[in-house]
């Protein structure tokens, strides 16, 4: 496969990250979207399979990955690797880990160039009035020399990060708000499958994109495509896309899960970005 030209790049930290990035939960099986789609995607997605998505990705002008610190993740990464792979990689610590601070120091011995907090696990931490616990996770990755970002679904986690000083270098930005109620995701719970639609909510992105747009740190943007919902045609991918970009600052970055079961993914989002980006987003 011939190799498109880098995608248009941001400063993070010392890196250059392509302001597309692809993202890991497809190649977990969690799609946020329907239960038979979950199955599809935990059975196309061995570790070979997500090493052919990472170099189509990397084909495709993308320098950078995001996907969970877990061995299944680390098995495809390997490989992507050992095939050449090149792409930066930003690491979500794993919650279902007994100890999350043991999972930070293996997840820093694989070479990221950042590991941020789990989003779900943040909020339950700030409902329960329990974030010196994030805190002393994000104080590790700082020690380990690493960037340090935490992830949440909701913009007051975020401002209240911001307003307690803490020593982050990026935020994980969901444009949705999955933590409604309590919540686990089903990687860490273990558990079946259960209908999000309801969280889903078109009053959510205006509320995140305000964060972003304040915030003086770089933000890593996700679910912009509604985990499918905004998917029925590649004019509407295209759309929210363009709506993603044209909300969040210049020093930003879109997040977006890919998988190659039907298509090449990474091609064809790289497509639609390099255009929205080259005429002036």
């Amino acid at each position: 496969m011939s190799k498109s030209s880098l995608l248009p790049t941001v400063l993070f930290g010392p890196h250059a990250v392509t302001r597309l990035i692809i993202g890991g939960n497809p190649f977990r099986g969690y799609s946020h979207w329907r239960e038979e789609m979950d199955k599809e995607m935990a059975e196309w997605n061995t570790g070979e399979h997500i090493a052919d998505a990472l170099c189509d990705a990397e084909a495709a002008g993308l320098n950078c990955m995001q996907m969970r610190g877990d061995k299944f993740i680390f098995e495809g990464v390997e490989k992507y690797r050992a095939r050449g792979g090149k792409m930066h990689w930003i690491v979500q610590t794993a919650s279902e880990q007994p100890d999350i601070l043991e999972n930070i120091r293996t997840i820093a011995k694989l070479r990221p160039i950042a590991i941020y907090h789990h989003g779900t696990n943040t909020d339950k931490h700030f409902a329960a009035g329990t974030m010196d616990v994030v805190k002393e996770r994000i104080e590790l990755i700082k020690e380990l020399g690493l960037m340090a970002g935490v992830a949440s679904h909701l913009p007051e986690v975020h401002e209240w990060i911001v307003e307690k000083g803490w020593p982050v270098d990026f935020h994980m930005c969901c444009v949705y708000n999955l933590s409604r109620e309590t919540r686990e995701s089903k990687i860490v719970s273990g558990g079946g499958w259960v209908n999000e639609d309801w969280l889903f909510q078109e009053e959510d992105p205006p509320r995140m994109y305000k964060f972003i747009q304040q915030v003086d740190r770089p933000c890593l943007v996700f679910k912009v495509l509604g985990a499918c919902r905004k998917c029925q045609s590649q004019e509407a991918v295209r759309t929210a896309l363009r709506a993603g970009y044209e909300n969040i600052k210049a020093t930003d970055a879109v997040i977006v899960g890919m998988w190659h079961k039907h298509m090449n993914q990474a091609a064809v989002n790289a497509g639609h970005v390099r255009g929205i980006l080259n005429s002036g987003v």
